[in-house]
């Protein structure tokens, strides 16, 4: 589904000038979702040109590869490195014509506009006049020509290349492309059918509900009453792994933004939520209220937090770069490097075996990360198995996560990806193992 502009053209360049501020605010290293919350003349706006301007942004940084392949095109040598934000207003003037149905007059208008406003951009109006109106004439037909890989990183390209074969890499690369659909989790699943109908929802294998289309989440049926909460449906599978949780001691770890710790006090276990983000966690706790749910919020990093006894199950979502989430954040295949992944796994690494000393023998850890890089996944298990003998691989079954055989791996681990369930719009990818602590 394509966004529409705004119908108001001086409402629609404070759209495209929001949207410029959000995309060079990710160019200098700031995540998409940090920009969103805090990015002034992005705040500013309100309904459709809020919606505009996000959809704007996104859709640049999803197809970032194709509209530079298209641009390139027209621009016979590569701008120098201080005019970035040239590059950028032609990005933005592409994208509409190509991807958001823009008329051609607006897009052109405005991106001569806001080369017009700071020094260093309007000594190339004419350029960016130039350019923009070949794209509009031309920019649909030369997309069709743009290689699979266009918008994937190459570093990206190769390593899922090596992980999944080609045919599993176009297809993720195509899902990637798209925006992806709203999931719901319900604080009451038996509810799903009458939510469904509510919400022109569509109830997934595993219970989760899915809308095409979404605007403002907070306008729509049951969320103001807290019936339910945004969470896409692989990430919503880990805490399935962990069974019946009535009653038991969880510790949810590096829990923020809080759907897994939402969908663990849902299932009436004893949540201990704990992230070192004071923000995340006040969002968590505002999300909690939303939907009366009650868990304990600890702000501190899970390596350095010693709770005083131990939890029966773990849930250590741990940090990663977040490559199974492109569809929703496409900024991250322009904002991660492939030397990332080494620290990370590091980390991961430390925080599985702090983990366990705070599990009670016998218990279960179910260590999750939204990444489709092997080595924070799968390599990650099988080196965590390798040194310790303390523990053991609980292998997941399809009725453990509804069904969603095509989940499940040859080593009986989680592995979801964004191509999964394409005729419905496809998933996160994801990586759960499930772990118990031998007695």
């Amino acid at each position: 589904m394509k966004d529409k502009k705004p119908e108001n053209l001086s409402d629609g360049l404070e759209s495209r000038r929001a949207a410029l501020d959000l995309i060079e605010r990710v160019r200098g290293g700031e995540p998409l979702e940090d920009a969103l919350a805090g990015a002034p003349a992005y705040m500013a706006l309100a309904g459709s040109d809020r919606s505009f301007a996000r959809a704007l942004a996104s859709n640049v940084m999803r197809r970032r590869g194709s509209i530079d392949h298209i641009l390139g095109t027209y621009i016979e040598r590569p701008l120098p490195k201080k005019s970035a934000r040239v590059m950028d207003i032609l990005r933005l003037a592409a994208a509409q014509s190509i991807f958001l149905e823009t008329p051609d007059h607006a897009a052109v208008s405005t991106a001569v506009t806001l080369s017009s406003e700071r020094r260093e951009t309007a000594g190339y109006a004419k350029l960016i006049n130039a350019v923009a109106r070949k794209v509009a004439a031309n920019g649909e037909s030369l997309l069709a020509k743009a290689p699979a890989r266009a918008d994937t990183p190459a570093w990206m390209w190769r390593s899922w290349e090596r992980a999944y074969g080609p045919k599993k890499l176009r297809a993720i690369a195509e899902a990637h492309r798209k925006q992806a659909p709203l999931d719901i989790s319900l604080r009451d699943p038996s509810e799903a059918p009458q939510w469904a109908e509510r919400l022109e929802a569509e109830i997934l294998p595993n219970g989760s509900l899915r809308r095409n289309g979404c605007g403002d989440v907070r306008s729509l049926p049951g969320f103001d009453e807290g019936a339910w909460w945004v969470q896409d449906l692989a990430a919503s599978l880990p805490v399935m792994l962990l069974g019946d949780v009535a009653g038991k001691i969880v510790y949810d770890l590096c829990a923020a933004p809080g759907g897994k710790t939402m969908q663990l006090a849902a299932r009436y276990a004893t949540v201990t939520a704990v992230d070192r983000s004071e923000t995340r966690l006040a969002r968590l706790q505002e999300n909690l209220t939303r939907t009366n749910l009650s868990a304990t919020l600890v702000e501190e990093d899970a390596l350095r937090w010693n709770p005083k006894e131990k939890a029966d199950a773990i849930l250590l979502d741990a940090p990663c770069s977040a490559t199974g989430t492109l569809r929703r954040h496409p900024d991250i295949a322009w904002t991660k490097i492939e030397t990332d992944i080494e620290a990370l796994t590091a980390l991961q690494a430390k925080m599985i075996d702090r983990s366990l000393g705070k599990l009670k023998p016998g218990g279960l850890l179910i260590y999750c990360v939204c990444s489709l890089q092997r080595e924070e996944g799968e390599k990650q298990a099988e080196a965590v198995l390798a040194r310790r003998e303390n523990l053991e691989r609980v292998a997941v079954e399809p009725d453990d996560i509804g069904g969603l055989s095509e989940a499940v791996d040859r080593n009986g681990d989680l592995r979801t990806l964004p191509s999964m369930l394409a005729d419905k719009g496809g998933m996160d990818g994801f990586f759960a193992v499930r772990f118990r602590l031998k007695s």
